[in-house]
């Protein structure tokens, strides 16, 4: 059976002489493994559609419940990320972030569109890689389940938290002096700031996700907080952030 769809490769991996196995965030049919043969090929019609980060639309062959890579026609490469290399190990972190989190055939509109318009932002937009990484990192996880409780301090109820700090196992927000109220495990500092970039992530407009500015200080919370929640949250950690930590510019 052939089926047409659009994806984004997530993963790709050579096989053989010249195949590759890939593993693609598909708008219909969610997270798929999808052999791509002779891709590897200088001539190959998929060769452009079988790479990392590359969005296009896709005909899939289904046979007992396997997916091969039929034809492809790249829509997006998102050259600006694959030109700079603290970009890429960027956008690979992003999409190994959403292959962790993406259930296998189940479609996640809200996932895909996450993962593409943080690429495009990558690609277009001269936002600050640590403000693109943390607003990605936070709305990963609200699409996941993992949302924190933001609008006030968990113990005393209090709009804005004096001091205010994110723990990460509870995900809830409290002020300084509240600590003892939320049990165990690590709480990291915020300020005005980056509690405000928080809830703008959390509870905005998705379209409008990377819609605001921090100064230098909050970023650098907001950061440190999204990413060690990420962390948390999911026990795991992602050899492309290692490698993205290694490159990385020191005003970003």
């Amino acid at each position: 059976m052939l089926i047409t769809t659009q994806g984004l490769v997530l993963r790709e991996v050579s096989y053989k002489e010249s195949d590759k196995i890939l593993t693609v965030l598909t708008r219909d049919l969610g997270k798929r493994t999808v052999k791509a043969r002779g891709c590897r090929k200088k001539s190959s019609p998929l060769a452009a559609s079988a790479q990392l980060l590359v969005w296009s639309d896709m005909t899939l062959f289904e046979y007992r419940d396997h997916l091969t890579l039929n034809e492809g026609s790249s829509l997006e490469q998102f050259w600006g990320v694959r030109e700079d290399i603290e970009k890429l190990a960027l956008g690979s972190y992003f999409a190994e972030a959403a292959e962790a989190v993406a259930e296998e055939g189940v479609p996640n509109p809200g996932l895909l569109s996450l993962v593409l318009n943080s690429l495009y932002v990558l690609d277009k937009l001269h936002k600050p890689l640590a403000l693109v990484k943390a607003a990605f990192e936070l709305k990963l996880l609200c699409l996941s389940g993992y949302e924190p409780l933001l609008d006030a301090c968990a113990v005393c109820g209090a709009a804005e938290p004096d001091e205010p700090r994110l723990n990460l196992s509870e995900g809830v927000l409290h002020c300084a002096r509240c600590r003892s109220g939320v049990g165990d495990g690590v709480s990291m500092p915020l300020d005005r700031g980056s509690l405000a970039a928080m809830r703008h992530v959390a509870c905005g407009d998705p379209k409008r996700l990377f819609s605001f500015s921090v100064g230098p200080e909050s970023l650098r919370l907001l950061e440190g907080a999204c990413e060690a929640f990420l962390m948390t949250q999911l026990e795991r950690g992602f050899r492309t952030l290692d490698f993205y930590k290694q490159l990385r510019r020191p005003q970003d």
